[in-house]
């Protein structure tokens, strides 16, 4: 979570800092702050928006050619501006993303000698510590190496200091940090996104290295001190692609941008290609041969893509499958089997507790691993075995949705990947998968065009508290991911259940002020459906049904239908999913919630 922008340069940094803040807030957005170096160091913190930091500089007008900023979502500490980052110690601050472990044992240790805390963060204690290492070490860059040392958890961090104006100190350990390279200056960030104001050149430290950053150069070291190299990248965003341009929210333009989005990650089989395991990887056919079973681990909105594609897996490719919440899996004793695949989904590719669980699968000796992920360089692509990059485009609304269904089509083609290497898929069946997926992103756009009626039931919607989300086979996770949605956004509380499981407990709860919205696909278990839906209505239950054409479910008082324009077979779960974000979108603008940034969240979690 947070977000780190630093910058050195020839021009005044403060403006390009207080955007790269803005282009992060996304990563955590309930105060925020900036220090500089001009002669002196100065800083500036707000509880709130980064529009807050920015009003306070220009009444400051503040202006230095170097300095570190930070846009935060609280860890340690409410969201105030005590707790607000920068850090400072005598001349020196710090920003930090990530959670220290061994916070409590520096603080005591730190306080022993005579260090006086003012927040209650553990970022503190790493600036009262790398000040310590100054009095045995007049080097800043020496003192930032022995203070990381002595750092356990997760962090990413910018150092500034009034005794050594010329340069920036970078680390990392376990959250996102890239460099910029510019043609006015040296740059660090979280994210790409918050440096394409000033340059599309990075270079992507990895875990243990440290950085100093001059104006005209940069090197990289190891932890131990010894230099090493890291390779520069040119950047594949835009500027423009991280704008809102005619949209209202990030959501909605994400939500639409759901056609090009699938059809970029599924251009390698738009003309005239074929399944196959080279989709993922030039290793792939060798990782996939004699894969008896598949495991995904994955979190929130990733971890319902991989409940999708357990129903696949289990029905195309005849492969068990099992599913785990990636936080849970390596808190427990399981058993390592080496001829499992073992499949990793985030959308940022740094999700703390994903990444942690793929480490601990491959340290059972379970070696087949696949990345499924929306960023090329990130710290999950780079430990898997075999990768397959989304291509969504960067995702900014906290509430994940072009991610999402990328993620289904990805897993969709490891499916017919698995299927064919194990016999299961004949060429006839191939091919019309083949011709699903290609005209999937035509099948979604068509979806979207129902958003007017979408938007008049939000407004009914808006008005409940609780909401009960029901869904049988494949569209269950759909169920599941579309309750995730309102809660994330609207605020309004949300179950899913499978639809079966209604008169086990849930029916309870249904009542006139209980709407209860049902995923209805017209395939083998609609009729069950159906009868699940006689049990909400004879409570006295409000239905809202998306059903698809020639599901013959008739719309009557309290029964609500909006009708998709096709059934889609196998894929129609990304096809499901798309009027539940915009019911969610339209029912958290009727309540005037901040769609982009709801409240306690952030986007990418970096932290456990």
């Amino acid at each position: 979570m947070c977000g780190i922008v630093t910058a050195i340069a020839t021009n005044n940094v403060v403006p390009m800092l207080l955007e790269g803040l803005r282009k992060l807030e996304y990563r955590g957005y309930d105060s925020a702050g900036i220090a500089v170096l001009a002669g002196e160091l100065t800083r500036l913190r707000s509880a709130g928006r980064v529009a807050e930091l920015a009003a306070l500089a220009d009444a400051r007008q503040l202006s230095a050619n170097i300095g570190i900023a930070h846009t935060r979502w609280a860890t340690h500490g409410v969201p105030a501006e005590r707790n607000a980052h920068p850090h400072v110690s005598a001349g020196l601050a710090v920003v930090h993303n990530g959670i220290i472990e061994n916070f409590a044992s520096l603080k005591l240790a730190l306080e022993a000698r005579g260090y006086v805390f003012s927040s209650e963060t553990d970022t503190e204690a790493i600036a009262h510590l790398i000040h310590h290492k100054l009095e045995s070490t007049p080097d800043l860059f020496e003192a930032v190496r022995l203070a990381t040392n002595e750092l356990v958890g997760a962090y990413a961090i910018g150092v500034v200091s009034e005794a050594d104006p010329f340069r920036i100190i970078v680390a990392r350990r376990g959250s996102p940090l890239l460099l910029g390279v510019g043609e006015d200056g040296m740059y660090a960030a979280s994210d790409t996104a918050a440096l394409l104001q000033v340059t599309r050149k990075v270079v992507y430290l990895e875990d243990g290295d440290l950085a100093e950053l001059r104006r005209d150069s940069f090197r990289v070291m190891l932890s131990d001190g010894s230099p090493v190299e890291r390779e520069m990248h040119i950047s594949s965003l835009s500027a423009d692609a991280v704008e809102l341009g005619q949209y209202r929210h990030y959501m909605q333009k994400e939500i639409f941008e759901q056609p090009q989005a699938l059809g970029n990650t599924l251009e390698l089989i738009a003309g005239g290609g074929s399944i196959t395991p080279l989709h993922f990887g030039a290793r792939a056919a060798e990782v996939f041969d004699g894969v008896k079973r598949v495991l995904v681990l994955a979190c929130g909105t990733s971890f319902h893509s991989g409940l999708v594609a357990r129903y696949w897996l289990e029905a195309l490719a005849k492969i068990p499958c099992t599913v785990e919440i990636a936080s849970e899996y390596r808190y427990r004793e399981s058993v390592p089997d080496s001829e499992t695949l073992v499949v990793v989904i985030s959308q940022s590719g740094e999700t703390a507790d994903t990444l942690a669980a793929l480490k601990h699968a491959k340290a059972l000796g379970m070696e087949r691993t696949l990345a499924i992920c929306n960023v090329p360089e990130s710290a999950i692509v780079r430990e898997a075995a075999l990768r397959f990059i989304t291509r969504a485009g960067p995702e900014i609304g906290v509430a994940s949705t072009k991610a999402f269904t990328t993620q289904l089509a990805a897993l969709a083609l490891l499916t017919l990947s698995l299927a064919k290497i194990n016999g299961r898929l004949s060429e006839t069946e191939e091919n019309g998968h083949l011709i699903a997926l290609r005209h999937l992103p035509v099948a979604v756009q068509k979806v979207l065009e129902l958003e007017p009626e979408i938007e008049r039931w939000a407004q009914r919607f808006a008005t409940k508290e609780h909401a009960l989300f029901l869904g049988r086979g494949r569209h269950w996770p759909i169920a599941m991911e579309g309750a995730l949605k309102l809660k994330e956004i609207s605020y309004i509380h949300a179950e899913a259940y499978a639809a079966g499981e209604l008169k086990h407990g849930p029916l309870a709860l249904v009542d006139k002020d209980m709407p209860v919205i049902a995923v209805s696909p017209a395939d083998e278990l609609l009729e069950k459906l159906k009868s699940n839906l006689q049990e909400v209505r004879a409570r006295g239950g409000e239905l809202y049904v998306f059903a698809d054409a020639g599901s013959e479910i008739p719309e009557s008082e309290g029964v609500h239908i909006l009708h998709l324009p096709e059934h889609y077979g196998m894929l129609s779960p990304v096809l499901h999913v798309i009027p539940l974000q915009l019911l969610s979108y339209h029912a958290a603008l009727v309540k005037g919630t901040d769609v982009d940034k709801p409240r306690n969240l952030a986007k990418s979690v970096t932290v456990e």
